[in-house]
């Protein structure tokens, strides 16, 4: 049970709390271009913090199991950020007509940056963590 919930947790979170990073960042970012000033979009800040807090709950499920964290960052974070140098153009063009115009720009940005497939090799990585750690030996004594 603690191998579906984890890894139903991954793949349903991990689009949610990246949406959630991408598009407050960005209504920021615009903000921050306008008007010199990240206060003046306090939505863009909560959706910001709240993708963030999402993430966090992501890696978190590596302690129930690893599964959830490896297929959220790997479906969901590094197969995106490597399919940018297949088809740079098509895949663009593709996000600009799924996420719409703020969304899009986000996740172009995110994926050209880099900070997407950055974000799915750290829930690669925190899945990863939470199998060795309870794969060790004495895990379950040293508390």
């Amino acid at each position: 049970m603690p191998r579906v919930l984890s890894g139903v947790g991954g793949v349903l979170l991990t689009p949610v709390a990246l949406g959630l990073v991408i598009y407050g960042g960005t209504r920021l970012q615009r903000s921050l271009s306008q008007g010199f000033t990240v206060s003046g979009d306090p939505l863009g800040l909560f959706l910001l913090i709240l993708g963030g807090v999402l993430l966090l709950g992501v890696a978190l499920l590596g302690a129930l199991s690893g599964l959830g964290p490896v297929i959220g960052g790997l479906v969901w974070g590094v197969l995106p950020g490597l399919s940018v140098f297949l088809g740079p153009r098509s895949l663009m063009n593709v996000m600009y007509d799924i996420g719409g115009r703020e969304l899009g720009v986000g996740l172009v940005t995110w994926l050209v940056m880099g900070a997407l497939i950055g974000c799915g090799f750290l829930l690669v990585g925190a899945g990863l963590v939470g199998t060795l750690t309870r794969r060790r030996p004495g895990a379950r004594l040293a508390g």
